[in-house]
């Protein structure tokens, strides 16, 4: 049976992915660098005069079994979720800050009576939710960093805590945008044919899309990570 069909190999390998979680393509590399890894051992043996099985069982032992190799993969792989979310979430911050304003400007109702002072209050707070999720996502990149170089478990505990604090304010700031555009259009009927605001909602609607499957697959990620 040639090497690149070896099938204890490709068995150990199955079992080691059904236990991680994370970034889909980081996982597909590190799995393709393990096959690789295991098949060039299985060849070493074999040219040294194993036979095909005793090979592949004695790569396969020296390899490590899936409980053994898992955590640390897993490790990885959760560090890159926490960079995913992180730098999502300071793109979409950065561009919120930047284009929120412009949704309004030369509106036919910018120059009319001003909203309630709850409408004030609730835009305010997107604004704070927002410059608040931009500064726990630097924190997330620093944190990424400092544990894929190091393996002190603070590192790791910290890095725990501000995904949650990005996964956290994500929503929040997901809900409270929702609710200040419903709002708007409930005061400005222009709102719902006005260019600015068709497309504010429909890149931030994409936006929290992306948002919501890198929260899911650093929540994956580190979920598995602790219950190993």
């Amino acid at each position: 049976m040639p090497v690149g069909e070896d099938v204890l190999v490709e068995e150990h390998l199955r079992l080691l992915a059904s236990r991680l979680h994370g970034p889909r393509r980081l996982r597909a590399d590190l799995l393709t660098e393990a096959r690789h890894g295991l098949l060039d051992a299985v060849e070493a043996y074999r040219d040294g005069g194993l036979p095909a099985d005793a090979a592949s069982r004695q790569a396969v032992a020296d390899f490590g079994t899936p409980e053994q190799l898992a955590p640390a993969y897993q490790a990885e792989l959760a560090v890159a979720a926490l960079r995913r979310l992180a730098l999502w979430i300071v793109a979409f911050a950065g561009v919120a800050a930047v284009a929120g304003d412009l949704t309004w400007q030369g509106s036919s109702w910018s120059a009319g009576p001003p909203p309630p002072a709850g409408y004030l209050l609730l835009s305010r707070s997107v604004e704070v939710i927002w410059a608040a999720a931009f500064l726990f996502g630097v924190a997330g990149l620093v944190l990424a960093a400092m544990t894929a170089r190091s393996s002190w478990p603070g590192f790791t505990t910290a890095a725990h805590a501000v995904g949650t604090l990005l996964t956290g304010t994500a929503v929040l700031g997901a809900l409270a945008g929702l609710a200040l555009f419903g709002w708007s259009i409930v005061l400005w009927d222009a709102a719902l044919t006005w260019p600015p605001m068709i497309v504010g909602m429909l890149v931030a609607g994409a936006g929290h899309l992306w948002l919501g499957r890198a929260a899911h697959t650093w929540l994956l990620a580190a979920r598995r990570l602790a219950t190993g």
